[in-house]
């Protein structure tokens, strides 16, 4: 009886091991289609940016940066459309790396050459369109397409510098200052003194118009090439030749002997500081006299690469009460035993007074460095807006931080021996842009009337600090 039983219950337990088979073969299969899906027909857009600006001059080039990070570029094309006019100015395909994963290169940037007079396009507005395509089977086996557009304006004039006033005559180690007014906006302006370039700012209380401090170094022994120059946002570059002489100076020259009790007293403070330095004491000095001093005045001239577009200062600047002990550009021969070894040239002012006196700031301004460098031992420097910077070194205490507001007179510690020194003193420098300048120049209420006040109110810029 139990036989017929189970016979009538096989049946339903078989149709049950089919329907499951089934069901794992449709899993298995949607999971193949799933795998094969997402191995060959990712979904992601490559992605374009074009570099230009809002302008391109008549010869120029667009730069255009593609990603695609799943399956890579395949194709990319750019073109620039005037009205009626449409031009291919880079087609790229890129050649197939395989066949699953990433098919094409990750990123690129292109850079396709544009001639309106090769083209045919004119003065105005021309978009800029740019396409791309992955390497993905999506969009009917042709990839994910991307595209991006972007108006530009063809500009083939050069701005119009109008010069406003600049100083007629600089000497090596001097400073002087040009103001002037452009057309249209640019994204570069300034002075080129030799094959350096001033960067200019924009004059407060002038529209259009801009002021530019600008040096000549010490050691130069002419004046090569100085032009105000200017370029506008499609690049086009214009120069205005300033009207200058060039007056020459003589430097004193100075003897400065190294005894083996300086070498005693200052070589351990370098040794804590550069402990790579290597050989006899009188080795060791010259390495930091020389190798040293040109890393601290690198960095030095780094820190004056950026500069507040505003002028901060107002007025001459103030001297430290105390006796010169030693002139800017004084050239230096350094001599041990009666014998010179090294030259170097002194890129300051030496003051000295009681020990320990205090340092104060010559102007309004900003701290952009407050700690020990090399031969400066311990050194601040204050940014005064426009390019121009104010250096304290050798001090025995620092009492100011790096991003600190400073106006005449704030104390910036105590006077002392660090650094290159032999004793207690103020070593204090100007800088234009990093171009160590005379002080003498800066102390002087009258030179900073006549050169700097007056020609700026005459312009219609505001004469002092904001």
């Amino acid at each position: 009886m139990a036989f017929p039983s189970m016979q009538k219950n096989q049946k339903p337990q078989a149709k049950r091991g089919l329907s499951s088979s089934s069901a794992v073969a449709a899993a298995v299969l949607v999971l193949v289609v799933l795998g094969l899906f997402f191995l060959f027909f990712e979904l992601e857009k490559p992605s374009l940016v074009v570099e230009n600006g809002d302008g391109i001059a008549r010869n120029d080039t667009i730069v255009v940066a593609v990603k695609d990070e799943k399956s890579g570029i395949r194709r990319v094309k750019i073109e620039a459309i005037q009205g009626s006019l449409k031009k291919e100015l880079l087609v790229k395909e890129y050649p197939r790396d395989g066949y699953t994963g990433r098919i094409g290169p990750a990123s690129d940037r292109l850079e396709a050459l544009f001639s309106a007079e090769n083209f045919g396009f004119k003065e105005g507005d021309i978009e800029l369109v740019v396409t791309a395509n992955d390497y993905s089977l999506g969009g009917l086996l042709g990839g994910n397409s991307a595209a991006t557009r972007k108006t530009v304006r063809l500009d083939s004039k050069p701005p119009v510098i109008t010069q406003l006033f600049n100083k007629p005559f600089i000497t090596p180690g001097g400073s002087a200052l040009a103001a002037y007014s452009l057309n249209e906006p640019v994204k570069e302006q300034g002075v080129l003194l030799g094959d350096r370039f001033f960067p200019g700012a924009p004059l407060q209380g002038s529209k259009n118009t801009y002021v530019c401090y600008f040096a000549l170094p010490y050691d130069a022994e002419k004046l090569e090439q100085a032009v105000v120059r200017a370029t506008d946002l499609a690049g086009n570059v214009a120069n205005s030749g300033l009207a200058m002489r060039f007056k020459a100076v003589k430097w004193k020259e100075d003897k400065i002997p190294v005894s083996d009790n300086f070498l005693a007293m200052k070589l351990p403070e370098f040794e804590q500081h550069y402990p790579e330095m290597r050989g006899e004491p009188l080795e060791k000095y010259k390495y930091i006299n020389g190798e040293v001093r040109r890393a601290n005045e690198k960095q030095i001239d780094e820190l004056c690469a950026n500069s507040d577009e505003q002028r901060l200062w107002r007025g001459a600047f103030l001297r430290m009460p105390g006796s010169a002990r030693a002139g800017f550009a004084d050239h230096r021969g350094y001599v041990y035993n009666g014998e010179e070894f090294d030259r170097q040239v002194h890129l300051g002012m030496d003051i000295a007074s009681l020990a320990h006196a205090q340092v104060r700031a010559a102007n309004a301004g900003k701290v952009v460095f407050a700690d020990y460098l090399g031969i400066y031992g311990n050194m601040v420097l204050i940014d005064h807006g426009q390019g121009l910077f104010s250096l304290y070194s050798h001090m025995s205490q620092i009492n100011v931080a790096a991003g600190d507001a400073v106006t005449p007179q704030t104390a910036l510690g105590l006077t002392g021996a660090t650094g290159m020194a032999g004793g207690d003193h103020l070593h204090f420098s100007m800088l234009v842009r990093g171009v160590f300048v005379t002080p003498i120049e800066w102390w002087d209420p009258h030179w900073i009337k006549v050169n700097i006040d007056e020609p700026l109110a005459g312009v219609g810029g505001a004469g002092g600090a904001r």
